[in-house]
């Protein structure tokens, strides 16, 4: 085991949607993992408004930067790098966070990371469950993505094999408890309600499970359709809402497509380790089901704790502290938030021939 003192100390900004998350890593270490959150703002909205969003991250951001510094017990000087979510999310949310890590990177002399919010979502299982396997297979599911995922290098080397082609599965969660008037974010209130229904009460529609369907894509509309449909003809007939047992019969549609198709993409390539992660892992039909199916197949299946799978600076960071202790290229100063990054592209480095030149006026005119 090598001296921890020796292990990259990096802090991460993500403000991709309305989570304000600084976390603090050394090496796969958590030392600190801060949120603001504004979803209570959006909450009467019934979902994130993005200009309400840029500003609450860039009221939260100083004081949340503050309070996982001292949380960690480090100062700002004594970090080795600093990481950011450059995409995909929000365009003006993504803009603060950037904006505010060039801001300390460059006062500090400090390395700047741009990484990508998916394969942060990856790495963050480092913090719980210890060095990524490679390869691993990642299944992502959250309000804005559900994709599965080969990662032979989380740092230069991550394949999509498929993705939902319409609605996300939070999505899909936010909408159906909107129709059910459960109120905003669906997926924890659904997830509450579905323990005490029957998950075989009614047949919801599985989506692209077909023999001639792409095997590792995800479709959530017709399914969102047909819940919503089957509500409606209840209510026109005069009829009680059975809640518990739509939540879970919705619920158990979801889970019984993504698990099934995440296992098959393991077998497929040969992977014996599947890793669940975004907003939706915290769902736990989704963790007993993945644990039932993985062990039937010999797989072994790492999902972090519920705190870890939701957006959080901690997933950065613990990207950014794998990109420092790989060596690889910090990202340039002109570095932009892309709303549409793509997954292939873990973390967008710069033109380095600038980089140390930039960084010794920052230190000498800040330091002298």
């Amino acid at each position: 085991m090598t001296d921890s003192r020796d292990e990259p100390l990096v802090l991460g900004i993500e403000t991709s949607c309305d989570e304000t998350g600084v976390g603090i890593v050394r090496g796969t270490t958590l030392l600190a993992d801060a949120i603001a959150s504004s979803v209570d703002e959006h909450a009467r909205f019934g979902g994130v408004v993005p200009e309400v969003a840029s500003r609450a991250h860039l009221e939260a951001m100083v004081p949340t930067i503050d309070r996982a510094l001292k949380e960690a017990g480090v100062t700002a000087r004594d970090l080795d790098g600093i990481a950011v979510t450059a995409g995909p999310g929000l365009a003006g949310a993504l803009l603060v966070g950037v904006s505010a890590a060039k801001a300390y990177a460059y006062a500090l002399g400090k390395p700047l990371y741009g990484v990508n919010h998916l394969a942060s979502h990856i790495c963050v299982d480092q913090l719980e469950h210890g060095a990524l396997p490679e390869p691993t297979m990642a299944l992502l599911v959250s309000g804005g993505h559900s994709s599965l995922l080969l990662s032979t290098d989380i740092t230069s080397d991550v394949r999509p094999m498929g993705a939902t082609i319409d609605d996300a599965a939070g999505e899909a969660f936010d909408k159906i408890a909107r129709v059910l008037n459960l109120g905003f974010p669906g997926g924890p209130v659904i997830d509450r309600y579905a323990r005490e229904g029957d998950p075989d009460a009614i047949a919801f529609p599985r989506g692209l499970t077909g023999p001639r369907d792409p095997a590792y894509d995800f479709s959530f509309s017709g399914l969102k359709t047909a819940v919503a449909r089957w509500i409606e003809a209840k209510r026109a007939a005069g009829e009680e809402v059975p809640v518990r047992d739509v939540a879970a019969s919705f619920q158990e549609a979801v889970v019984d497509v993504l698990t099934r198709k995440a296992v098959r993409a393991c077998k497929d390539e040969g992977v014996d380790h599947l890793m669940i992660g975004g907003g939706v892992a915290a769902n736990s039909r989704l963790r007993a089901l993945a644990q039932e199916r993985c062990e039937a197949a010999g797989i072994r299946l790492r999902v972090p704790r519920p705190k870890l799978c939701t957006d959080n600076g901690a997933m950065v960071a613990a990207l950014g502290a794998e990109m420092v202790a790989r060596n690889r290229a910090a990202s340039s100063w002109d570095l932009s938030a892309d709303s549409s990054l793509p997954v292939t592209e873990p973390h967008v480095p710069g033109h380095h021939h600038d980089h140390d030149h930039v960084h010794e006026i920052s230190k000498e005119n800040l330091y002298s």
